[in-house]
């Protein structure tokens, strides 16, 4: 019997290829079912005007898709898991966490071939807190802009000469096709990646377990899920919409999950690190001692003068 699910997506280059990958995984594994996708707006498409930074981690980028879920306008949704805020949204479940792609940070500069090869005073574009604490600490000399937009405006602005370097996430890049803009991939000692990234999610309504079923048969990936799933309870355990810089990557192996986490102030003054690692069906705990190891190290002032 065939059936129909509309899929629920931002309208970016992006989004889009996102929601055909998984449309295309759903068709494979079940040939009889069609995917219509739905393309919606989102208040973060919307307001270009607001920096990034003071949205993120407020779920901008999620909220009007998961409001027509629950409506029952559309079947599931696709997000990229860094857009999702960290506790479960009621009524709603991620059913699948898609095999992750290359979570780093990429330098993309027409003229420059590394971070190192910057000079002094180079204006670096990137709208978000975690790489510019990160890259401040690493160069301080660096100057910082801010530029909205998918990632082709953000290239040709690039162009255009706003910037002397850009930085985006890797694996975006890869998706679109635009991996030879690269001119280095950060290592994540010098820029730990944000929670989620290079992770596609897929949402679905809790109550529709044949949906559910079917999108966690054809997308979900074990290794990806558990770490993803530590990385967001390390953020729910700092507050889940946290301003602050925060970053959290978790590796696994076939028996060990390892979770490198870190807090920062904004001017890259202070960056606390750290690492927590255990047996891998220990998310919850591993994401708790790093949690606890950077409080016992002063993040609690960190975070209270980010945020305040």
């Amino acid at each position: 019997m065939s059936h129909v699910l509309r899929l629920g997506t931002r309208g970016s280059a992006l989004a889009l290829w996102q929601a055909n990958w998984v449309a295309g995984q759903v068709r494979a594994r079940y040939p009889h079912t069609e995917v219509e996708i739905v393309v919606l707006k989102t208040s973060g498409d919307v307001r270009q005007d607001v920096p990034l930074r003071e949205v993120a981690g407020k779920g901008v980028f999620v909220r009007e898709i998961e409001a027509a879920l629950l409506r029952g306008e559309i079947d599931l949704a696709v997000h990229s898991a860094k857009d999702l805020t960290s506790a479960d949204t009621p009524g709603l479940t991620l059913a699948a966490f898609c095999e992750r792609g290359d979570p780093r940070d990429a330098l993309v500069s027409p003229k420059y071939r590394t971070l190192a090869d910057l000079p002094r005073g180079a204006r670096v574009a990137t709208g978000s807190a975690r790489r510019v604490a990160q890259l401040r600490h690493a160069r301080p000399d660096l100057e910082f802009a801010e530029i909205r937009g998918n990632v082709d405006t953000r290239l040709r602005k690039l162009d255009e000469g706003q910037a002397d370097a850009l930085v985006l996430a890797m694996a975006g890049l890869a998706r679109l096709g635009r991996a030879d803009a690269v001119t280095e991939t950060l290592d994540p000692e010098v820029c730990l990646p944000q929670v989620g990234q290079a992770c596609v999610a897929v949402q679905c309504r809790e109550a529709d377990a044949d949906v559910c079923a079917i999108v966690t048969d054809a997308c979900d990936h074990a290794a990806t899920r558990r770490e993803v799933s530590c990385e967001r309870r390390f953020l729910s355990l700092l507050g889940g919409g946290c301003s602050a810089p925060v970053a959290a990557y978790a590796i696994s192996s076939d028996r060990f999950l390892y979770l490198f986490a870190l807090v920062a102030r904004a001017d890259g003054t202070e960056v606390l690190k750290t690492r927590s690692g255990s047996s891998f069906d220990n998310g919850p705990g591993i994401a708790e001692g790093a949690y606890r190891d950077l409080l016992d190290r002063g993040a609690a002032d960190i975070l209270a003068a980010e945020t305040g």
